[in-house]
């Protein structure tokens, strides 16, 4: 009689470790970092810490062989505003075989500590990108809302709102982020390092 042989369970995912580095380390050992900054580039432009390079993350794939290239010649730190989009950066990168750190607390956080920030002369800070969500968000939720007492149909506006961040917050994504990203006031000046010019240093 033959023995029934067990199904074999399922593959698990390997848990992807993120490298943290805090702000005094990172102010200690800057020199020895590549370091590249995910936020838009109106954020960017508003102040980095020194020496960044500009990647948004919604560009990290099209950067991706610039940024092995980087990882390769030494560590390589991701920054953000507060250290919650460079730790998503990471792990893309980690699915890609590159390693690379994120800067606890984001550019926030290196500020507070009063460490220097670079800005091109005349560069006006945009809000960060969580913030700008969560205003555009918001003024949708409220205009379908109000619009709906009039017209009940508008109601389905702050629905699909609603449902969108129920998505993100799954997903771990955010579209309306990405669409925000490319608004004038999130976009490079006109004298600013281009992306491509980023990826040749990147690279080089």
């Amino acid at each position: 009689m033959s023995t029934p042989i067990e199904p074999a369970a399922p593959a698990t995912a390997p848990t992807v470790t993120i490298a943290t580095v805090t702000t005094e380390q990172a102010a200690t050992r800057l020199g020895e970092f590549t370091v590249v900054d995910v936020r838009s580039a109106g954020e960017y432009a508003g102040g980095h810490l020194p020496g960044a390079h500009n990647v948004p993350l919604e560009r990290l794939d099209e950067a991706a062989d610039a940024l092995g290239t980087a990882a390769a010649r030494g560590p390589l730190l991701l920054v953000c505003a507060s250290g919650n989009r460079s730790a998503k950066a990471c792990a893309r990168l980690a699915g890609r075989g590159t390693e690379a750190a994120t800067l606890e607390g984001g550019t926030s956080a290196w500020a507070a500590a009063g460490h220097p920030v670079e800005r091109p002369a005349g560069a006006r800070a945009p809000w960060p990108m969580d913030r700008q969500v969560r205003l555009a968000a918001g003024s949708l939720v409220a205009a379908g809302f109000v619009a709906g007492r009039f017209w009940r149909p508008a109601h389905w506006l702050s629905g699909a709102i609603g449902a969108g961040l129920v998505f993100s917050g799954v997903t771990d994504t955010c579209g309306m982020a990405a669409v925000l990203a490319r608004l004038p006031h999130n976009r490079p000046a006109g004298n600013a390092v281009t992306f491509e010019e980023t990826l040749a240093r990147l690279a080089a």
